[in-house]
């Protein structure tokens, strides 16, 4: 036990040291953060989905797409790497209706090329994409921490049972309460000329968001009768287990920042300023 609590402590440490390095430097050094991340949850998800072992040609096509999407976010190209995105999935879905492939795999094309889409579109190369990334890292772990707390201090009824025994709905509401919190303190001290209702707003969405990716990744294991992702970080399982919550909460700022821009009539702005209705 005390051997795996030093690989978890020094494997976490590294990766946090990893990951706010790169989004201190956004650019290229994120872009990269986030397509790594892309790749490896499209291994993880081919992997306990058996795409990789029962349907490898779908399997295989699945890759090429991510592959290219991954290049198109290098480069910066967003709006190419969104075609891209939707181009494969008709192309997963087309494997879908010829009944080589199972419903997983157009799954797996969005889960993993959508979240190196939003990491790398949301942290931008300005301050304002600086500022945005911080903000849901702060939501993030903030809900994570304290709907753990929370829920072994108060207990009481489960918040779904069948996927994710642990969870309970006081841990849920107190991991809400303390995203808002802390949001509203980023916002306060890293954007002052953002609205803070509309803050504290956007931080309780992507908080529930955060929680709901957490149980979506319980029901895949869950249903395929795995307990990591993978072993690709030692003390900790797989990539997966790790940022199921933060791929949510990306998912749902990207969306949020995309409908801000698009109401406003800038297009495809710059999204970091966007989320915030800058």
């Amino acid at each position: 036990m005390q051997q795996e609590l030093k690989l978890r402590i020094i494997s976490g440490v590294v990766l946090a040291i990893i990951a706010l390095a790169a989004t201190w430097y956004g650019g290229f050094a994120f872009r990269l953060l986030s397509v790594v991340i892309g790749l490896l949850i499209y291994y993880e998800w081919s992997t306990i989905t058996r795409l990789q072992t029962e349907q490898p040609v779908a399997n295989a096509a699945g890759w090429v797409g991510q592959v290219a999407i991954a290049a198109a976010i290098l480069l910066g190209r967003f709006d190419f790497a969104l075609s891209l995105l939707v181009f494969f999935l008709a192309i997963a879905i087309g494997f879908v209706a010829a009944q080589s492939a199972s419903r997983w795999f157009p799954a797996g094309i969005v889960y993993a090329g959508l979240t190196g889409i939003a990491l790398a579109e949301i942290r931008g190369g300005d301050a304002a994409g600086l500022q945005a990334m911080l903000f849901v890292f702060a939501v993030v772990w903030a809900t994570d921490i304290l709907a753990y707390f929370v829920g072994r201090a108060v207990g009481g009824p489960k918040l779904a049972p069948k996927i994710s025994p642990g969870k309970t709905q006081s841990g849920a509401l107190g991991g809400a309460v303390s995203a808002v919190v802390a949001g509203s303190v980023i916002a306060y001290f890293l954007i002052p000329e953002a609205d803070w209702l509309m803050a504290a707003a956007v931080a309780f969405i992507l908080s529930v968001c955060s929680q709901a990716g957490d149980l979506f990744e319980s029901f895949i294991k869950r249903r395929f009768g795995v307990k990591d992702s993978s072993h690709l970080i030692p003390g900790h399982g797989g990539v997966m287990d790790r940022v199921d919550g933060l791929i949510f909460a990306c998912f749902a700022a990207f969306l949020l920042a995309t409908l801000f821009s698009l109401i406003k009539g800038d297009g495809m702005a710059p999204l970091g300023a966007a989320l915030f209705g800058l």
